[in-house]
């Protein structure tokens, strides 16, 4: 199973790139703790360790691919892949997810996304906007 989400945010690629991959940043944008790394291979988790993976593939301000699982994976089923780019136009950032390799379940995922990312962000990029 795999989907796609997408969002503009007021901000520029390089401010959601390095918040992604900064933790107390990512707690901060999506309002929940977070732990990350900037280079591939280091893990991360999201959520208060509802959700966990590692970094796959970097480059700055345009693509962050990572393993990703939750909680309600079962140890039988992979990891899924998220693969988040970035498009700057101007003063905004359209953020891409697509995520792929997900179990049967992972539709629910889709809201998610938007629910727990997504509007957290919006608050998060607006507030910073000088």
């Amino acid at each position: 199973m795999n989907f796609s989400v997408s969002e503009t945010f007021p901000a520029s690629s390089q401010d959601i790139y390095n918040a992604w991959l900064d933790g107390a940043s990512h707690s901060l944008m999506t309002g929940s703790n977070a732990t990350a790394g900037n280079n591939v291979g280091d893990s991360f988790t999201s959520f208060d360790e509802y959700a966990w993976g590692k970094n796959l593939e970097l480059v700055p301000n345009e693509k962050i691919v990572q393993s990703w699982r939750t909680t309600e994976f079962s140890d039988k089923e992979e990891d899924s892949i998220i693969e988040v780019l970035f498009e700057e136009n101007g003063e905004f950032t359209k953020v891409i997810i697509n995520h792929s390799k997900l179990p049967p379940h992972g539709n629910t995922y889709n809201q998610g996304w938007i629910d727990y990312y997504f509007e957290p962000m919006q608050d998060y990029f607006k507030l910073k906007k000088p």
